[in-house]
């Protein structure tokens, strides 16, 4: 668990929380959108508290969910910031006025795991649309995330460039997060398409493998985004910019690199 950031499981507490923060705690709350897959990675253990360090006059509150579900949220006005993984969700939200800025964070990688026995006989390929293909024509199982978010967007995107209905007879949604959707793929022996940090944490405790990877479609970029009528403004353009600085760059390179030799995601140069 964190220390001082903590997560809001309801939305409900979000609407209440004062820009001064809690009880006797003085700091300006930051309220902090994150993906499933960068919570699952453990990247968010490795940031929040760094951040908070160099930023004392802030204290953290994150959402953790889908891309989808966090930038309906920040539509509302219930985060100040976001890190979202869904490239065209997130230029509709700019274009409808919505973000106050967008910058190019970090990238790794989505793959296609499954059973070592691999039923629908894909592994090594490197054409994730054809992996899918033949996933279907052997009705083999798949679970989905099925949650609107950016793992799920680019999971129909693929579907859609095979030509393939994603409801075919071994097809499952889940609607949950990539830690759980992960768990479950292990234990019915699912397909499932994750992104290579969440795989690579929870990898000793699954059984299943890399199946196809390597496909240019499969790169995941992450941006942050400042929302227009943000509580805590000035929060939410500290966090935005220490993110993309070399502080928070070179945080985001080491993550990974002790335990599994490399670093699990690649800070990029914003591209806004």
């Amino acid at each position: 668990m964190l220390g001082a950031p903590s997560r809001i499981c309801v939305v409900s507490l979000i609407l209440v929380l004062s820009v001064n923060g809690c009880g006797s705690d003085d700091r300006t709350t930051l309220t902090l959108g994150i993906p499933t897959t960068v919570e699952d990675s453990g990247l968010l253990d490795a940031l929040l508290p760094v951040f908070e360090n160099s930023h004392p006059e802030y204290r953290v509150r994150f959402v953790a969910g889908g891309s989808g579900e966090l930038l309906a949220l920040a539509a509302r006005g219930d985060l100040d910031a976001l890190l979202s993984h869904s490239p065209r969700a997130e230029e509709r939200f700019m274009e409808d006025g919505r973000g106050l800025s967008r910058r190019r964070v970090m990238e790794n990688d989505f793959v296609l795991v499954g059973p070592g026995s691999d039923p629908a006989g894909v592994r090594g390929l490197a054409n994730a649309a054809v992996a899918l293909t033949r996933i279907a024509e052997a009705e083999a199982p798949f679970l989905s995330r099925g949650d609107d978010s950016g793992t799920h967007r680019k999971e129909l995107e693929l579907w859609a460039e095979a030509g393939q209905s994603p409801e075919a007879s071994g097809y499952r949604e889940a609607g949950e997060g990539m830690a759980a959707v992960l768990r479950a793929a292990s234990g019915l022996g699912s397909y499932a398409l994750c992104d290579r940090a969440t795989y690579m944490n929870l990898r000793e405790t699954l059984d299943l493998e890399v199946i196809a990877e390597g496909d240019p479609r499969l790169i995941n970029v992450y941006h942050v985004i400042v929302v227009s009528d943000a509580r805590a403004i000035e929060a939410a353009e500290a966090f935005a910019g220490w993110i993309t600085s070399e502080d928070g760059r070179r945080e985001i390179t080491a993550y990974g690199v002790e335990r599994f030799g490399t670093s699990l995601f690649r800070p990029a140069e914003d591209e806004s």
